[in-house]
């Protein structure tokens, strides 16, 4: 075997190992970017907390877990049922865009209000704002995980 067809044979070795090398620093990337999100997964985005629910539902003292878009009303189908005769079947819609809340009020008859101030449209939101539907009131947190 002369030196050329060595040469070539290492080449050809030498590609076929950068060739696996590549790949495994690509799966290894897509592995831990997988895990990374498997572990976020489970995380809720923030919580409400009732604050005062005279007729009982949902329970004053007791906190929502929130995903990225909830609406809140009186009928069973919206996220969180909020059991007030002045609450509207769909009342509300509070959504999580980039890194902040927002309510919506959606058209109802008594309005929404956020630390006491009736809103129109939609309305970003800070952690500790209060929401009032009706007469609900309920507090934006920040996860405790």
């Amino acid at each position: 075997m002369d030196a050329f067809t060595l040469t070539i044979w290492l080449v050809r070795i030498a590609f076929v190992l950068c060739l696996y090398l590549f790949f495994f620093v690509l799966l290894r990337a897509l592995w831990r970017d997988l895990r990374t999100t498997v572990a976020s997964t489970g995380r809720s985005l923030g919580r409400l907390v009732v604050v005062a629910s005279p007729e009982g539902m949902p329970v004053a003292g007791s906190s929502i877990p929130l995903d990225a878009i909830m609406s809140l009303g009186r009928d069973v189908n919206n996220s969180i049922t909020v059991d007030d005769a002045f609450v509207s079947a769909e009342h509300a819609l509070l959504t999580f865009r980039g890194r902040a809340w927002y309510l919506e009020d959606r058209g109802s008859t008594n309005g929404s209000f956020v630390n006491g101030q009736r809103i129109e449209g939609v309305v970003p939101l800070g952690y500790g704002d209060e929401l009032q539907l009706g007469q609900v009131r309920l507090r934006l947190e920040r996860d405790r995980s």
